[in-house]
């Protein structure tokens, strides 16, 4: 089909950094096969000269209105700026990718309270959440806003009090099994560059299945407000209290393996012709690894290594048919690494408060398995911070006491944590507003009548601003 309008979609990256980006790559991919527009990606780091990305968007766009989408932004502050500037000087702006919708519309009861996230509607057009093949007809008849009010995954503000927000379509494997590695590009001083990605990724799971139930959970009162007197504030969870994902996406379940093996044809390749080493996105990933080890082996399709995100009750679970993938791996010479695990802490009290639904000894007993393994598989499995993996660890929570450190240091030091589980730096809590732990601040507020600082669409429980 002939490229005859051209579309761009920005997205956070890091400097320095050539992953891939699955997310705004795939959407791009879909515009381009089912659009008549050219699409491609813009990473943007934090240090981007928006001047200089400017200058290559008006070169890219020419005498066309451009039209940019924003997928995956990690709540950044200024590429939300950088869009509202876009979008005045007469830019389609279009929010989509996760948390689309909640950050499009703001926090919950913003109009009441004026220090809460009052959304991006200011910043954006409009948002679009769900299948990125819904943009077709809005691209169509991109100068009609009329048209955009009836289109699928829309959500507009067409007047201060009046929403308009469309349900979006289910997601359509038919859309799912190819992705254009080389859509992806960085801003230099000559101008847009192309990235030469060194890991992919591939879509075999959409959501999380701890997300797919749902419980009222009784979290903690902040450390500094605690008092034996006070409840506990009881919220309503799907997966853990700090997944904003969880909130968005839920749990839709797992795509079939024609096109999951699709994808991983389309992944680029080394130099000896093995696929690049790429994440496969599934938090439950186990139960059919060694079914799809085999199917690759039997097409004939030489992959280099799979990194592996999971939880720790998922790993210990599903040991027999990791072991059983361990051995094809052996035959085939894939290396498999877990690049993350969710140990998130070592203190039964905050994953209580996490809701992660786990313990601290199911984290210890998936870190001896994982160290057992080298053992027995030291040259297919990896799993350490020394070969690349990142665990997640949340420092600091507001539920932080001398108990809590004591517990945490205690475990680290018994079990030697540091050698080959902690990552050089932990990440702090992060609450996105539209999260359970939003609800759990703003009850926090209320009872104390104090006020957290907003970060964006981030609530700053570190920050109080008025009490």
């Amino acid at each position: 089909m002939k490229k005859i309008n051209r579309m761009a979609i920005i997205s956070s990256y890091f400097e320095g950094e050539s992953y891939g980006l699955l997310g705004p790559q795939m959407a791009a991919t879909i515009i381009e096969d089912t659009t008549g527009y050219e699409c491609i990606v813009i990473a943007v780091t934090r240090d981007d000269d928006k001047s200089l990305i400017k200058t290559c968007l008006s070169e890219y766009f020419g005498k066309e209105r451009p039209v940019i989408g924003f997928s995956s932004l990690s709540g950044r502050e200024d590429l939300f700026s950088f869009a509202k500037e876009l979008k005045e000087e007469g830019a389609v702006t279009i929010l989509a990718g996760p948390q689309s919708y909640p950050d499009y519309i703001g926090e919950v009861r913003w109009n009441e309270h004026p220090h809460y996230f009052k959304g991006l509607s200011d910043c954006f057009d409009f948002s679009l959440k769900g299948p990125a093949e819904q943009a077709g007809p809005i691209l169509e008849d991109i100068k009609n806003k009329e048209a955009w009010i009836s289109c699928p995954g829309v959500t507009l503000i067409v007047k201060e009090d009046q929403v308009i927000s469309n349900n979006a379509k289910p997601w359509d494997e038919t859309f799912l099994r190819s992705v254009n590695w080389n859509n992806l590009f960085r801003i230099g001083k000559k101008g847009i560059i192309p990235v030469k990605i060194t890991t992919g990724q591939v879509l075999q799971q959409i959501g999380c299945p701890h997300a797919g139930s749902s419980d009222w959970i009784d979290i903690d009162y902040p450390a500094q407000l605690d008092d034996p007197k006070k409840d506990k504030i009881r919220i309503h969870a799907k997966g853990c209290s700090f997944c904003d994902v969880a909130t968005d996406k839920g749990f839709y379940g797992e795509l079939g393996m024609d096109t999951v093996l699709s994808q991983i044809s389309f992944l680029p390749e080394l130099e000896d012709a093995r696929k690049i080493p790429f994440e496969l996105i599934n938090e439950n990933p186990l139960f059919n690894l060694p079914r799809l080890l085999n199917e690759v082996k039997k097409r004939d399709i030489r992959l280099s290594q799979i990194n592996l995100i999971l939880r720790a009750d998922y790993f210990l679970k599903g040991e027999a048919r990791l072991r059983e993938s361990l051995l094809t791996a052996q035959e085939t010479g894939i290396h498999i690494l877990i690049s993350s695990m969710g140990f998130e802490a070592f203190d039964d009290t905050l994953l209580r408060n996490f809701n992660k639904g786990i313990d601290v000894e199911t984290n210890l007993k998936a870190i001896r398995l994982m160290r057992d393994l080298k053992i027995e598989f030291s040259d297919v499995w990896g799993y350490s911070n020394i070969e690349g993996a990142i665990h997640g660890f949340i420092h600091p929570t507001p539920w932080d006491t001398n108990e809590t450190f004591l517990n945490t240091q205690r475990n680290i030091s018994i079990y030697g944590l540091e050698r080959d589980i902690l990552p050089p730096h932990s990440t702090p809590l992060i609450i996105h507003h539209a999260c359970a732990l939003g609800d759990w601040i703003r009850e926090v507020e209320e009872r104390e009548g104090i006020q957290y600082r907003r970060h964006g669409s981030i609530i700053g429980w570190w920050e109080v601003i008025k009490s």
